[in-house]
């Protein structure tokens, strides 16, 4: 049964933000990937995207979000999870995936210094090589897409459970 909801989406758009107010209006636990993997990893996610680089940090992320075995949680999750297959079709049967969308423009102002936020990115990427690279993939996986677009939290977290129920 498909009781957990997974929050997907750029950095910056509040996955982790909205996820804590969805889980308390639903009576549900609240899990965030990233501080997850930095408790596997005993770092902090930048450091370990400067250790094992971007490509050793995507397999990390796979490996940490494929073994978690929630019930009824919201799970916010990095960025870069939807790099993951295997933790993304994991996510797929055990969860509603909801994407968190929001534009380009808005993204660029939300976005401070996206090195000392722990983004992934190759050498020589910028925040719109990577919007480009992932908008696919996040609608590939979403069975829900909530446009963000001039909500606060309150309207974002309105139109994921307007999206949920749709789904039932």
């Amino acid at each position: 049964m498909k009781n957990n909801i997974v929050l997907i989406g750029m950095p910056g758009v509040g996955k982790s933000t909205a996820g804590v107010v969805l889980a308390k209006i639903l009576g549900y636990q609240f899990l965030d990937a990233d501080l997850v993997i930095q408790k596997c990893q005993g770092k902090l996610l930048k450091h370990i995207i400067r250790e094992k680089g971007v490509d050793g940090f995507v397999q990390i992320e796979n490996d940490v979000n494929k073994s978690i075995v929630p019930e009824k949680t919201v799970i916010a999750t990095g960025g870069s999870v939807v790099y993951g297959e295997e933790a993304m079709n994991h996510y797929k049967e055990i969860s509603t995936i909801v994407y968190l969308k929001l534009s380009l423009k808005t993204l660029k102002k939300r976005l401070g210094n996206l090195n000392s936020r722990g983004v992934v990115l190759k050498d020589g990427q910028t925040l719109e090589d990577i919007y480009n690279e992932r908008i696919p993939l996040y609608e590939k996986y979403a069975d829900v897409i909530v446009d963000e677009e001039g909500c606060d939290i309150e309207g974002t977290v309105q139109q994921i459970i307007n999206g949920l129920n749709e789904q039932q």
